[in-house]
């Protein structure tokens, strides 16, 4: 497995050996900078998918599975669209996890309540969701978990065990924090960029076509097309015989852990 301590281990070594051979040969300072920029494009690209495991351990799906089962997971909440959300998924009786922002949660804890009390999961999604999420260090990043864990953690009087970072993006310093939080890191196998992209047909198509058991669906609680795409997903599923499951019980792990 390709890893962010491996990978760093085999490119240090290849840089002593080259040193090593600069003092009997000549050799090109481009060779330097070549593989210092292959060094960091393996870094970047690993870092930006999450569910490469480069940083740490995510559970993106369950490919044990072989009955058509899926979970459903919304980021970014909780806002005024969730609860649109919340109407189409008790219409069709399905649970989900949301992953919420603390931030959000400060402004809406009426729909966090609602959240809980209509038996869907919640799960910890940073703070701020800032764009520089990903540049923090570890002492602002365990800050930011602990801050939205205490919100969450008056609602489900149980320990927040779930974490999804922002954009899916993961670092040295995401791992030093979770190393200390002990949270778990929950993925996705089945993205719907619904976050970017407005166009519903474009969304509902990508889904479908990624769609297979085990899978873990991502979609967003901030936007009206998001509602639109998931009734029709929905119904989707109900027609190809697929149930939406918990992540808990997909994964076979708890989202809370008692105090």
């Amino acid at each position: 497995m390709i890893t962010h301590k491996n990978t760093s281990l085999f490119f240090i070594i290849i840089l002593l050996l080259l040193l090593l051979s600069k003092l009997y040969i000549a050799i090109n300072i481009w060779w330097f900078i070549i593989i210092g920029i292959i060094w960091l494009s393996i870094a970047a690209i690993n870092s930006a998918r999450i569910n490469s495991n480069y940083h740490v351990r995510a559970y993106c799906n369950n490919s044990s599975v072989t009955k058509k089962k899926i979970a459903l997971t919304f980021d970014d909440g909780p806002s005024e669209t969730t609860l649109e959300i919340l109407d189409v998924l008790k219409k069709y009786d399905v649970k989900a996890t949301f992953f919420c922002i603390g931030k959000n949660i400060e402004k809406h804890p009426e729909i966090i309540e609602r959240i809980l009390s209509e038996g869907h999961l919640v799960g910890n999604h940073s703070y701020s969701h800032s764009d520089f999420f990903d540049f923090y260090n570890a002492k602002k990043i365990l800050e930011e978990l602990r801050k939205t864990d205490a919100l969450l953690e008056k609602f489900t009087s149980k320990k927040i065990q779930f974490f999804r970072p922002p954009y899916g993006v993961t670092t040295p310093s995401i791992r030093r924090a979770l190393k200390i939080s002990k949270h778990k890191v929950i993925g996705w196998n089945i993205r719907s960029l619904d976050g970017g992209i407005k166009d519903q047909e474009i969304i509902y198509n990508r889904i479908i076509k990624r769609v297979s058991p085990g899978g873990i669906v991502l979609l967003h609680d901030t936007a009206k097309h998001s509602v639109l795409v998931l009734e029709q997903f929905l119904q989707f599923l109900q027609q190809n015989n697929y149930t939406v499951i918990s992540v808990e019980k997909l994964l076979n792990l708890k989202a809370y852990e008692e105090d």
